[in-house]
């Protein structure tokens, strides 16, 4: 049986909730950070089974606002990066990580990318860069692109979506959701997972706060974040792995991979912007094999 323990930690006045998995051993555990902003750590228990793969301690968490940790929705201010990287430091302080890998899904892939080129940590001995982007301008450009290849009614939808900036229109969020299950994920049913199906706090404050309306259109204060050039900065390995089918376009991973002095890319054939979820055992060994290597 897994050893699974959950802890609230303390961050000011607030706490965050983390979820552990696996025991402690001598190798460094990975710190994984989910996407959203606001999506919770639910769907990274998916990957419970990395930790006896790779011989190490998995650590989950919510972030501020969302899950089962702190979400004060009347203070939407306190949705930054610069909070979020703040909440990470104070996670690695409180369980004395001085060493581990990052595992960013999505904006937890631009959350390890602020925190390596912006604060460049000690003691993060890598980094997975799952289905996630270096560039908000790069991401909407190919977004857009998908967004081409749908029947015009939906295009056209879209289009008076963001012409209008109203996004409650019934015809734009079945076109929205039909996008985002081309490249997101697919529909949760009876057969899904639990942690698919189990009820969730998201985070719609910190998405809309920090994002905007959906995943091609960021209006929120990471509109500007453009990292592409930093990336050079992340000198420790790196291993970046999107799918064919995934928001993560094969354009914006081999973006990353190109400017990342020490890189490795997998792309998943048919998978789309959880491929943890949908090719989970070929997922779990990518990862485990990228740190076999790294750790020679």
């Amino acid at each position: 049986m897994m050893q699974v323990r959950e802890i609230n930690i303390p961050f000011g006045k607030y706490h965050t909730y983390c979820r552990i998995v696996g025991s402690a051993s001598d190798r460094p555990p990975i710190l994984l950070l989910h996407g959203g902003p606001g999506s919770t750590h639910n769907y990274f228990e998916l990957l419970d089974d990395l930790a006896n793969r790779a011989g190490r301690q998995l650590i989950m968490y919510d972030q501020l606002g969302c899950g089962r940790s702190s979400i004060p929705d009347d203070h939407p201010e306190l949705y930054t990066a610069k909070n979020w990287v703040a909440e990470l430091e104070n996670l690695r302080h409180y369980l004395q990580l001085d060493q581990a890998y990052l595992l960013g899904q999505s904006w937890g892939g631009m959350l390890a990318i602020i925190y390596l080129c912006d604060y460049h940590p000690q003691g993060i001995q890598g980094v997975i860069l799952s289905s996630t982007l270096s560039s908000a301008r790069l991401w909407a450009s190919e977004l857009y692109r998908l967004i081409k290849f749908m029947p015009e009614k939906d295009q056209a939808a879209i289009r008076h979506a963001e012409e209008t900036s109203d996004f409650t229109d019934p015809a734009y969020q079945r076109a929205n959701a039909a996008f985002m299950e081309l490249h997101a994920a697919g529909r949760v049913t009876a057969q899904s997972p639990e942690p698919l199906r189990r009820d969730k706090q998201g985070g719609d404050q910190a998405y809309l706060t920090a994002w905007g309306p959906n995943e091609y259109n960021p209006l929120g204060n990471l509109r500007d974040y453009e990292y592409t050039a930093k990336l050079a900065q992340i000198t420790a390995p790196a291993l970046v792995i999107d799918g064919t089918n995934d928001l993560c376009t094969p354009l914006v991973a081999k973006t990353m991979y190109d400017h990342l002095p020490n890189a490795r890319w997998k792309l998943f054939q048919g998978a789309r912007h959880m491929v943890f979820a949908e090719q989970t055992t070929a997922y779990e060994q990518t990862v485990t094999d990228w740190l076999i290597t790294v750790e020679k």
